[in-house]
């Protein structure tokens, strides 16, 4: 059975410390960034099952971190217990939210509460504005019009519309991606990207896959 990751995003090192002592004693592995900023670019690399959110970090908060966080249950853990702040989090995306100091046993329970739900990578349909992916019929739709992809484009496409609002690495996407297409390389990498992106934009006439000079590659908005 493969060890669930559970990311921790605290500034408070004590905090995290306790957190991922109670975590590793249930046998779950963990990742930490201190920091908003150092959570986008941890989660661009390395993609957790679960992530443990403060929302006052240094830089960028919890909560303007919080949109970027797609396709991955986030569990808020603040101090701030007022109800409006609670709803407001939980309506922008938040699975659920638990209030400073808490007990171990609660949050152990409301971890594997989320952990036993279907995730967004389990769903066979993913959409981007009008790209649809069906990962059970292996299938592409474009602007309502069937989009013929290889094996290698269909693994790519999945893997940037599990994460839409992230700059996926080269070698991220290439780590995501080799289960399904062992063979693909950072050279080769390059050409299938650019050929999925010639066959959306003949099917819509807009561009959806952003080149991330020197880093990788990230869904765009043809609309902004």
């Amino acid at each position: 059975m493969k060890t669930q990751t559970i990311a921790i995003i605290d500034d408070d090192p004590f905090i995290g410390d306790m957190l991922e002592e109670v975590l590793h004693k249930q046998g779950y592995r963990t990742l930490r960034a201190y920091s908003g900023t150092e959570a986008l670019l941890l989660i661009s690399q390395q993609t957790p099952d679960l992530i443990l959110l403060d929302l006052m970090l240094p830089g960028l908060s919890g909560e303007a971190l919080l949109p970027h966080l797609t396709g991955i249950p986030v569990i808020v853990l603040s101090a701030k217990g007022e109800l409006e702040n609670k709803v407001n989090l939980l309506l922008e995306g938040a699975a659920d939210y638990i209030t400073k100091p808490f007990h171990t046993e609660e949050l152990l329970a409301r971890i594997t509460v989320q952990l036993r739900k279907p995730s967004a990578a389990t769903s066979p349909l993913l959409t981007w504005e009008d790209i649809t992916l069906n990962s059970a019929l292996h299938s592409v739709t474009a602007a309502g019009q069937e989009v013929h992809v290889t094996k290698t484009e269909l693994a790519i496409l999945k893997q940037l519309l599990l994460h839409p609002h992230q700059v996926l690495t080269k070698s991220a996407l290439l780590d995501r991606i080799s289960y399904d297409t062992p063979d693909c390389t950072e050279n080769s990498l390059k050409i299938h990207v650019s050929n999925l992106r010639k066959k959306l934009r003949e099917a819509t006439g807009k561009e959806y896959i952003e080149a991330v000079w020197g880093i990788g590659f990230k869904l765009s908005d043809p609309a902004s």
